[in-house]
């Protein structure tokens, strides 16, 4: 544990090729990350994007190979795009070659663009969410899964090996609006804001999530509440500032939502605003420095995870 509160930290792998090719940037990173202590690394779903950006399930098996004990987990897969039954033997497939170490984020995405390209139906699209964790979930836990489905029904089917973690892979649903943190506390184990969710937006979300955890009586630390957070430290605030700019704007085509998204500036701000994310209920944060990933890395080891 970095932190003195208890908050977990993660990291967002450098997954993307934007400045370039760097297979040993990723594995260097990786083994690094699990030397200093992090509890994490994960990894982005981007199948189809103008972005160089490696495929999650594929990127996650190499750095299984790489590491030891620092757990792995994917922010998000937008499952509604694979096939539950397939993605669940890759999921689990996974877990056995990094031995029980895989958390599998998942969530529906921002909207559904991309559907009629992968050949999905945009129609009922919370439904076939809902039914594909059912799923996976079955397929996961039984030795001859059966689940009436409307989607994927299931009559007896075998799926072998079962993830190494006993009672199946646990998931951690990416959400923003109030429903779908509903489903994130009724169907998985675990809460991820996303990276592109606003400082201020996500605060408001803990509050909303700490209501329905109290309404379904569940305890404070038990489910997991987690942001990604794009985050960068110097020492001179302005440089860091335009330097995220930069990057938000390459990856997102828009450098002005950096200033809300983003966190940057000198240790000590950084610790302030992380702070304020603890303090509103946040037990887990995925700290994702887009540039300077080995620099970063041993200043948030260092200098920021202490201020925790």
């Amino acid at each position: 544990m970095l932190t003195k509160s208890g908050l977990q930290l993660g990291l967002g792998l450098p997954q993307d090729f934007i400045n370039g090719r760097d297979i040993g940037l990723l594995r260097r990173f990786a083994q690094r990350a699990e030397v200093l202590g992090f509890d994490d690394l994960w990894v982005v779903e981007s199948v189809i994007s103008r972005n160089p950006v490696l495929e999650a399930i594929t990127t996650l098996s190499y750095v299984a190979a790489l590491t030891e004990r620092i757990r792995l987990g994917t922010s998000v897969l937008v499952t509604n795009l694979r096939n539950p039954v397939e993605l669940a033997k890759q999921l689990s497939s996974l877990d056995n070659l990094c031995d029980g170490r895989l958390i599998a984020g998942i969530g529906l995405g921002t909207d559904t663009k991309e559907y009629e390209t992968f050949g999905v139906p945009t129609e009922r699209h919370v439904t076939r969410f809902v039914e594909g964790i059912g799923v996976m979930k079955a397929l996961w836990t039984e030795k001859r899964a059966t689940r009436e489905s409307p989607l994927w029904p299931l009559d007896g089917v075998p799926m072998e090996p079962k993830p190494v973690q006993a009672n199946g892979i646990p998931i951690w649903i990416g959400a923003r609006a109030p429903e779908a943190l509903r489903r994130a506390v009724d169907l998985a184990d675990g809460w991820m804001g996303a990276g592109s969710s606003s400082i201020s937006d996500y605060i408001g979300q803990q509050g909303t999530m700490r209501a329905i955890l109290a309404e379904r009586g569940i305890t404070p630390g038990v489910f997991p509440i987690s942001k990604r957070v794009y985050m960068a430290i110097d020492s001179d605030r302005e440089r860091a500032r335009e330097r995220m700019r930069t990057w938000v704007g390459q990856y997102y085509g828009n450098p002005d939502a950096a200033n809300s998204w983003a966190v940057t500036g000198t240790v000590e701000d950084v610790a302030a605003v992380l702070n304020k994310l603890r303090e509103g209920g946040a037990t887990h944060l995925m700290l994702h420095p887009p540039f300077d990933h080995e620099q970063q890395l041993e200043i948030i080891a260092r200098e920021l995870a202490p201020r925790l």
